[in-house]
C-alpha cells in the first residue's frame, strides 16, 4: 500500500481510519464558496422578498443541519460531537454573488474539514432551492477549506495563488 493513502488497507479495501489512540485535541475548521445568483436573486435576497421566506436564515440552518449530517453522507467519515457551528454570509452586490462561511469546533481524535465543507454546499444548495423559482441561473463554486487547525497535520491556511 502507498503510503498516504489511509482509508485503504494492505488488500486494497476501504476501511474507516482506526483514530482509537489518537489523542483528542481542539480542532477548528472553516469553509467558505460562492453562489453566483444574478441581480434579481440579489435584490430578492437582500430586501427578504423572496417568497420561499427568509433565504439566508434558512440557508443557515441547513448549513448546521449538514455539518450535523456529515459523517451520514461521506462514506468512512467518523461521527464527531460538534461543539460550535457557525454559518455566515457576505452579499456581494457588485458581483452578485453570496459567500457562505462555515466555521466547525471540536475536540476529538479527527478534524473537521468535512464537517465545514458539507455546511457550506448545503447552504448553498439550500439558496438555490429557495431561489430558483426567480432563475435558475445560478453557480456554485470555489468551494474551499479557507483554514483548519488542530491535530496531527498542523495548522493550514489556504493561500490564494
Amino acid at each position: 500500500m502507498e503510503a498516504g493513502f489511509t482509508h485503504f488497507d494492505e488488500k486494497g479495501n476501504a476501511v474507516m481510519v482506526d483514530v482509537s489512540k489518537k489523542e483528542p485535541t481542539f480542532r477548528t475548521a472553516v469553509a467558505a464558496g460562492y453562489i453566483s445568483v444574478g441581480p434579481r436573486i440579489m435584490e430578492a435576497v437582500s430586501a427578504g422578498s423572496v417568497k420561499k421566506g427568509d433565504v439566508l436564515g434558512v440557508a443557515r440552518v441547513a448549513g448546521i443541519m449538514g455539518v450535523k449530517k456529515t459523517s451520514s453522507l461521506i462514506p468512512l467519515c467518523h461521527p464527531l460531537p460538534i461543539q460550535k457551528c457557525s454559518v455566515d454570509f457576505e452579499l456581494d452586490q457588485e458581483n452578485s454573488r453570496i459567500r457562505v462561511y462555515c466555521t466547525v469546533k471540536t475536540e476529538g481524535k479527527t478534524g473537521v474539514e468535512m464537517e465545514a465543507l458539507t455546511g457550506v454546499q448545503t447552504a448553498l444548495l439550500t439558496i438555490y432551492d429557495m431561489c430558483k423559482a426567480i432563475d435558475k441561473h445560478m453557480v456554485m463554486s470555489d468551494i474551499h477549506l479557507v483554514e483548519k487547525t488542530g491535530g496531527k497535520s498542523g495548522d493550514f491556511r489556504f493561500e490564494e495563488s
